[in-house]
């Protein structure tokens, strides 16, 4: 298990980099390298349009890659979706800009970060899957929280990349050719991920099957479709948060409140690092107390504290804005330490790979890919203080409550998980 969950988080960290890195690119450089046209909150909305195109793709690789994942096993998926994700990353880093050839420039970027989603898409699923399938029962949420930590360990590496970058460089440096060193060095990253999940052994839980879904999207659709709709979501609010604080932010406090990009990726990255050393922790309470009652204790951290968080982010106070992203971070990580044991408990095995990507994808779309967009839009049209952005984000929040809510508890009881929710 120590072999295995150190695979899968090795491997989630990089395809995460890949995504996350694009995301600070995105708040940073890309606006007017490939949208130089438009106006400053103009360009940086194209970026993070862009940018949410990988969100909106992510739910056909689930599809795509859930597919192989039930009819051929996990295994195959994570050694696809590693390579498809660091190719276009690496690509990305290759793009000539708007100068350069004009509105080809954010075509192809539109194009790589699909791919990027597609290839992600299918990595959650796949390193989820084989590591709660080989967890025992009484442990599965502490051993499924490793593929978790790999998120905060992608996104602590691409912004310690780049945060490097942007001390070392000066302005012009960084946007002639400082951001595309963190693309290409998603090339060796692949590498090694991929010579990490070489000798992976097989689910033997998909092993034991007898009979495989022929179609697993059709059986999902149609006997699980309420638990789809429910699990999207519930993870919305944790999409929302962590890209309100990892991306949105960023752009805002750099662009808005004169905040210096150094400072802002230091208190970011400094939040979520408190993040990817609590979630083994929360793991663990979820294999004692359950899974449903974490997540909506989550959620409901998350409603109170958005109002305080956009008040700490506006005063343009490091200390205050760590604080802020801290707490933010911590009910999300209170939900999200728990979801990699949780959703695969709520599907059968049968349809499993499908399925629970699926919901985990989709509520990155109603999460991810709108949050930068609608809070850069809000916050244009607001004061100093854009407490609309607060209220958009405890809306979430409350809608993701409710359907938490409605689900079930899954924390296995003498080795019997619970009965999935059916359409």
């Amino acid at each position: 298990m120590v072999r295995l969950a150190a695979a899968a988080l090795a491997g989630t960290a990089i395809e995460f980099y890949d995504f996350f890195v694009y995301g600070t690119a995105a708040a940073l450089v890309l606006g007017p390298l490939f949208f130089p046209t438009f106006s400053p909150v103009a360009g940086t909305l194209a970026a993070f349009a862009t940018f949410g195109v990988g969100f909106v793709a992510r739910p056909l690789g689930s599809v795509l890659f859930g597919h192989i994942g039930d009819r051929h096993g996990r295994r195959p998926v994570l050694v696809a979706s590693l390579l498809l994700t660091g190719a276009a990353t690496v690509a990305v880093g290759c793009v000539p800009t708007y100068d350069s050839i004009g509105t080809a420039a954010p075509a192809l970027l539109l194009v790589l970060r699909f791919l990027q989603g597609l290839g992600l898409g299918g990595e959650w699923g796949g390193a989820v899957l084989l590591t709660a399938e080989h967890a025992p029962a009484d442990r599965r949420g502490l051993w499924s929280s490793f593929p978790q930590i790999g998120p905060a360990l992608g996104f602590v590496l691409a912004n310690g990349v780049m945060l490097a970058l942007s001390a070392t460089l000066s302005e012009a440096q960084f946007a002639a050719w400082g951001w595309r060193v963190p693309f290409w060095a998603a090339g060796v990253l692949a590498a090694a991920g991929l010579w990490l999940r070489s000798s992976l052994a097989e689910s033997p839980r998909f092993l034991e099957l007898r009979e495989h879904a022929r179609v697993p999207l059709v059986e999902v659709v149609r006997g699980h479709w309420r638990l789809v709709l429910l699990t999207a979501g519930a993870l919305a609010v944790g999409y929302a948060l962590f890209y309100a604080v990892t991306t949105w932010s960023l752009a805002y406090a750099t662009e808005r409140l004169g905040v210096s990009r150094t400072v802002m990726l230091a208190c970011i990255m400094a939040a979520v690092v408190v993040k990817g050393a609590l979630t083994p922790l929360v793991a663990v309470l979820s294999d004692r107390y359950g899974r449903r009652p974490l997540c909506l204790a989550g959620c409901a951290g998350a409603a109170v504290w958005m109002f305080p968080m956009i008040a700490l982010l506006s005063t343009g106070e490091p200390l205050l804005m760590f604080l802020g992203f801290l707490v933010a971070l911590i009910a999300f990580v209170t939900m999200f330490a728990v979801i990699a044991a949780y959703l695969p408990e709520l599907y059968e095995p049968r349809v499993r790979c499908t399925g629970a990507a699926v919901g985990y994808n989709l509520g990155g779309v109603l999460g991810g890919a709108l949050t930068p967009i609608v809070a850069t839009a809000i916050a244009d049209q607001s004061g100093r203080v854009p407490w609309g952005v607060a209220a958009y984000l405890t809306g979430i929040a409350l809608l993701s409550l409710g359907c938490f809510a409605l689900l079930p508890e899954t924390r296995p009881v003498k080795a019997v998980t619970a009965e999935p929710v059916t359409g």
